[in-house]
């Protein structure tokens, strides 16, 4: 159940922990949000995988950016508040 959309906001329950998240952590640290402090407060609510999250986030984004490529989502096609890891990426 939990990967279909709500029917007032079209909103599956993971974008909405992810949304909810992203503001606290904005509200707590003043600014923008590392994705894998993000990762890491969603987890804490419900179980995805990192590939799961991604996907989410970067639905989100699309949404975010009036749909079409993930260019025209703020830098790098994440949400403004978020901050795409530094360096290389570890798994």
């Amino acid at each position: 159940m939990d990967v279909l959309p709500d029917a007032r906001d079209g909103l599956t329950r993971l974008e909405r922990i992810i949304l909810w998240q992203l503001h606290q952590a904005e509200r707590e640290r003043g600014g923008a949000v590392r994705t894998a402090l993000l990762y890491g407060r969603v987890v804490e609510h419900i179980d995805v995988s990192v590939d799961e999250f991604q996907a989410a986030l970067q639905r989100l984004c699309l949404a975010g950016a009036g749909g079409g490529d993930a260019e025209g989502a703020g830098s790098r096609g994440v949400p403004s508040g978020v901050r795409p890891p530094s360096g290389g990426r570890r798994r």
